[in-house]
């Protein structure tokens, strides 16, 4: 038991306080309950001398002191120990958030969002459970049973042990069900995240869905899995259904020994009807406390379960981090921006065939760089090995001379400006959009990023201007407004080094070079890398190198390339011939 509960140990010694405060209350609130049956008993023995007025109030004063008393100390145990559960959720969920925050890219490609949602959330509640609800009706029943069977043994040890006879079959079963409960949990919650996964990727696309007539096909298979989730739901229901009458048909075997073997006892003038009737209340108010134990059995199953799955996502340890790093850069002695791939072979991680071969290319700083190629060329993949998004080969990518495995992430990622190929937006506001990766620009800084992106007075026509909530992923707005977003977005932080990758392909080639103009600006001093398949957006960079199959097959300038006779230049005239003919019609 303690075994599945160890990911979780580091989380309750923070609140071991909170946890000793609790036991205290809850064995003061036993303590008292304990002797409510006492009480009854003694005031029937007494009562059966003569009845007196004074006897009636004391009596009655004594239960509702105890009754009190219980409801107060009831009230603490379930603030503190049901209040340190929702503690410990809140430090979990932060802490799965974190860990989830350090993974790289190729970790969420591997595990569908709806899984890792569903962990985070169904997940969650299940351990929360076992933490508050779990512990403490546990520690109730401990500690009653306990009190409970002293007073029992101090009334007739032979009638207890006749009593008790049921009980070991009560434990056999909790077992025995408490494993099937375990394993049945965990296959709801495995469809739970099917479900979850299926729910968001609809959603998602759900533009796709509808124009391709999908929504019937989409409803019927979310509603096969949906039956399938009540289907073992309702297995696990009737497990449950079957655990508590079994549990209280052992408690009614137990009263009903009590009452054959009791009156007996009473009859034989071996026990006194007080102490009958005390003996008969404490076993009624046992039933509660073991039928509660079938309770906690399916809590503990169901928490111990997704303990499991919580912690599989927290032991995962992120495969790009700071380990290597030792570089500390001063503030004045910031990265300068030449980057250097040196024989550089890369492949992503299950892939037998590398995407890059022998890449070696150096860009000094302050230059820019445009790479074109067929599609699958590598392009991208080249790209995201700069700000480690994928890890390269150890000492195969530099920057400034030092491979970049020994810059701090948060170092290397602030100095780089990357507008991905697929633009993501927040479902928050264009201003919050923009300042993502620079909260501390100024509102200026922002307009004149926004500005250079060539979508500052588009957005302050709207309604509400740089204020207006985009939705998600940014699906109020058009794609080139999206990479017009994401390129004031790179803007804004002022980066050493700015990457474009087919940033610009949803731009009209007027906006796109009224953008290249700003950036060519802006840039200068820094280092700019341009992705594109338009030779209009590459050919005033300083060096353009052409990627074919993974590797660099032609680098030069724009006239260099021309002069080659090579892909660039079957690109150019190709492009140069579509413009002809769109001019024609």
């Amino acid at each position: 038991m303690f075994q599945r509960l160890k990911p979780l140990f580091p989380y309750m010694r923070r609140y071991s306080r909170g946890y000793m405060w609790g036991g205290l209350v809850t064995i003061l609130s036993n303590a008292v309950w304990i002797l409510f049956p006492h009480v009854i008993g003694s005031a029937i023995d007494d009562l059966n001398h003569g009845v007196t007025r004074q006897k009636i109030v004391l009596y009655a004063g004594l239960l509702i002191a105890i009754s009190l008393s219980k409801g107060v100390f009831l009230f603490f145990t379930r603030w503190i120990i049901i209040g340190i559960s929702r503690d410990i959720e809140l430090d979990l969920r932060n802490d799965l958030f974190l860990q989830l925050e350090k993974q790289p890219a190729a970790y969420f490609q591997q595990r569908r969002t709806g899984d890792i949602m569903a962990r985070m959330t169904n997940d969650l509640n299940a351990v929360r459970m076992l933490l508050g609800p779990a512990i403490m009706y546990s520690a109730n029943t401990v500690l009653f049973s306990l009190g409970a069977l002293y007073f029992l043994l101090r009334i007739s040890p032979w009638l207890t042990l006749v009593a008790l006879v049921p009980l070991p079959l009560a434990s056999i079963l909790v077992q025995a069900m408490g494993r099937k409960i375990h394993e049945r949990f965990e296959r709801i919650q495995a469809m739970f995240s099917d479900i979850s996964a299926q729910a968001q990727e609809n959603f998602s696309a759900a533009r796709l869905i509808r124009a391709f007539a999908q929504e019937e096909a989409q409803k019927q298979a979310f509603e096969r899995s949906n039956r399938e989730y009540i289907r073992r739901g309702l297995r696990l229901v009737q497990l449950m259904g079957m655990l508590w009458p079994t549990l209280e048909f052992t408690l009614g075997l137990a009263m009903m020994i009590v009452l054959l073997v009791g009156g007996h006892e009473v009859l034989s003038h071996k026990i006194s009807v007080g102490n009958f009737t005390a003996f008969a209340t404490y076993t009624l108010m046992l039933t509660w406390p073991i039928i509660a134990l079938g309770w906690v059995v399916n809590l503990f199953e169901r928490g111990t379960a997704s303990v499991a799955r919580i912690h599989e996502l927290l032991a995962e340890e992120p495969t790009i981090d700071d380990r290597d790093a030792r570089i500390e850069l001063a503030e004045e002695h910031s990265i300068q921006g030449e980057i250097e791939f040196r024989h550089l072979t890369f492949r992503y991680e299950g892939s037998a065939r590398p995407v890059l071969k022998d890449v070696s290319l150096t860009i000094p700083a302050g230059s820019s760089l445009a790479l074109v190629g067929p599609t699958g060329a590598g392009k991208s993949s080249l790209v995201n090995l700069i700000p480690r998004l994928y890890d390269a080969p150890e000492g195969s990518v530099l920057i400034d001379g030092h491979p970049i495995r020994e810059y701090p992430l948060d170092t290397l990622r602030e100095s780089i400006g990357f507008v991905p190929q697929e633009t993501f937006l927040f479902s928050e506001t264009i201003r919050e959009n923009i300042l993502l990766g620079a909260p501390e620009a100024s509102v200026e800084q922002m307009l004149d990023a926004a500005q250079a992106a060539h979508i500052r007075s588009e957005f302050e026509e709207f309604p509400r201007g740089f204020e207006t909530v985009v939705g998600e992923r940014g699906v109020t707005l058009s794609g080139g407004q999206k990479q017009r977003s994401a390129i004031a977005r790179a803007l804004v932080r002022n980066p050493r080094i700015l990457v474009l990758d087919d940033a610009l392909a949803s731009v009209d080639t007027y906006t796109e070079e009224r953008i290249l103009e700003e950036l060519r600006q802006r840039m200068q001093g820094r280092t700019t890398i341009l992705i594109s398949h338009r030779v209009s957006t590459v050919r005033n960079a300083d060096r353009i190198a052409v990627l074919v199959g993974g590797r660099i097959a032609e680098l030069g300038t724009h006239e260099e390339l021309l002069a080659l006779g090579g892909y660039y230049a079957g690109l150019h005239e190709k492009q140069q011939l579509e413009e002809e003919l769109a001019a024609a019609r």
